[in-house]
């Protein structure tokens, strides 16, 4: 049997301009159907390759197979769903799958706009993807689809979904199959080598209001260290891969596991020869000050903060946990160590103004971080945060919901306004940045990957890709009354989306509603305790050490 994965060709002009990525999903899904016998696995990147429908129509012909998988995050979701339209046409005997963190949880408004798609697999994929083709080769499918978890789909003109499956417990039978890439196109811009996006944890055990990484991945499970060293040094080995960043969103969490990862790299001699970045959390770098040496020595070159908003209101709408000052002394330390740094500001939301604006510029500059960036709100409609926000989303184009264009619009200003007060925190940090720090401070290792980063910043600038500004018609703030999104007005929720939607919005709030309600009632029975009771000498009740103070049930 023959399964063919296909990456769906989507630019956005945010990440992809610092190079071009592996997409690690396929090696992830392809190593575990390996073990499971499928040996026939074919793999066409459409992004990477820039394939037009019309040459991926003659490819996935070309291809004959019995499967064709795509996968897809919240604004690659059309794309993803053309891919499997064509798939249709050209061989209407495949299956077409289709899997990812929108998929999952969006799978009715899928399902409703593309009726042509078979299945979904929802949730993480690895075992459930393997179990699907299990029931394909063998000739169980369609038959078993209601008996197989963690699927969604069409029976008739009811829209299906099976009980969730269990999310993979044995991590060690997590072994990708990097030999499915072409790794001479993964090329990282700033130090002009191949790239890869490894997998050392997965899921996250903080519950961020705007993200949904908690969600999909359900429980928090750490990969053994071993593993992932192993794994990475197949892929400096095997592959020339020359810098790599862990995919996990804060694979600090775990710091045992974390210093055992550093000292196998280092055991094995791999800092020499990979560097490495990290997304991770502002708590964890204080709680890991005296470590952060260490983390250098072991290859940790980048680690990027997700410090959110320079204002503590806006941490605390997100759910951070975090303050302020922890940002600025993260940043701080980070720097001493010689590690460096990219600030992470998300930038309109419903209060924001020029000033606000204004003082993430600001403080981005006073705490000195290497690199900052200022992504655009991105409402993801099966998060926390857009259940208290829904009534204000009026663009439900999912292709433009990619951190550089602004869903949401500002009481206080206009869509354009908001991208040229970004701009303009960009070009005044860059240009600061360049003419006075990236040239001349630290190793010569550290200025070679500040101007490296700054060449792709240039070079995106240049090409009018970056926060794709060419396709906007922004070219200066001259330009911000008239710049034009093209957002797709005629797309709207579907009524099965909907619906389930408000039941979730419905059943959360009166969860909401008798938590303080018991909350409450807990508080009132303490203060009658409190009140009424006394030692047996008729003496008044003391906390540990004879303090009055009494902790407060809650």
């Amino acid at each position: 049997m023959r399964i063919l994965f296909v990456h769906p060709n989507y630019r956005s002009g945010g990440a992809e301009i610092a190079g071009t990525w592996p997409p690690a999903w396929v090696a992830y899904l392809t190593g575990h159907l390996r073990q499971a016998g499928f040996d026939d696995v074919a793999f066409i990147d459409a992004m990477t390759d820039n394939i037009s429908d019309e040459d991926l129509a003659v490819r996935i012909a070309e291809a004959k197979p019995d499967v064709v998988g795509v996968t897809a995050i919240t604004p690659s979701i059309y794309r993803a769903e053309e891919v499997l339209r064509i798939a249709s046409e050209v061989v209407p005997g495949a299956v077409r799958m289709l899997g990812g963190v929108h998929a999952t949880f969006m799978y009715k408004q899928v399902l409703s706009e593309a009726p042509w798609i078979d299945v979904i697999v929802r949730g993480e994929g690895e075992e459930i993807c393997t179990e699907l083709m299990l029931a394909i080769e063998d000739g169980r499918w369609p038959a078993d689809r209601h008996r197989i978890r963690g699927l969604a789909f069409r029976d008739g003109d009811e829209i299906v979904a099976t009980p969730a499956a269990s999310t993979v417990k044995d991590l060690s039978k997590i072994k990708p199959d990097w030999t499915v890439l072409e790794w001479e196109k993964y090329i990282y811009i700033p130090l002009g080598t191949r790239v890869a996006i490894p997998n050392l944890a997965r899921g996250c055990p903080f519950t961020c209001s705007f993200c949904s990484q908690w969600k999909f991945w359900r429980d928090y499970r750490v990969r053994e260290p071993k593993d992932v060293v192993d794994e990475i040094e197949d892929l400096v080995d095997n592959h020339g891969v020359g810098f790599f960043i862990l995919a996990d969103e804060e694979p600090t969490i775990n710091k045992k596991k974390f210093v055992a990862f550093c000292q196998e790299l280092i055991d094995r001699g791999l800092p020499k020869r990979v560097k490495w970045g990290i997304n991770t959390r502002v708590t964890d770098i204080y709680r890991d000050r005296d470590l952060l040496k260490f983390y250098r020595k072991a290859g940790l070159v980048h680690v990027s903060l997700g410090t959110e908003a320079a204002a503590q209101m806006k941490l605390d709408v997100f759910n951070k946990e975090t303050k302020v000052e922890e940002n600025k002394t993260a940043i701080r330390l980070l720097r001493e160590a010689d590690i460096l740094v990219e600030a992470q500001f998300i930038v309109g939301l419903d209060n924001e103004t020029p000033e606000t604006l204004e003082e993430t510029y600001r403080m981005a500059w006073d705490w000195q971080p290497d690199l900052a960036n200022w992504s655009m709100y991105t409402p993801w409609p099966f998060t926390p945060l857009f259940q208290e926000l829904k009534d204000q989303v009026e663009v439900y184009d999912f292709s433009k919901y990619n951190f550089v264009t602004p869903i949401m619009k500002p009481a206080a200003m206009e869509r354009g306004e908001l991208l040229d007060g970004v701009m303009n925190n960009y070009r005044r940090f860059y240009s600061k940045k360049a003419l006075f720090h990236y040239p001349w401070r630290g190793t010569g290792f550290r200025r070679r990957y500040l101007l490296g980063c700054l060449y792709a910043f240039l070079k995106a600038g240049y090409r009018r890709t970056f926060y794709d500004l060419g396709k906007a018609g922004y070219w200066g703030p001259q330009t911000k009354n008239s710049v034009d999104f093209h957002f797709d007005e005629t797309r709207t929720l579907a009524e099965a989306q909907l619906d389930d939607w408000e039941a979730s919005a419905d059943k959360a709030a009166r969860a909401a509603e008798r938590r303080e309600a018991v909350k409450a009632q807990m508080k009132e029975r303490s203060a009658d305790r409190k009140a009424g009771f006394r030692m047996p000498n008729g003496a008044e009740v003391k906390a540990c050490g004879g303090g009055s103070q009494q902790m407060e049930d809650v």
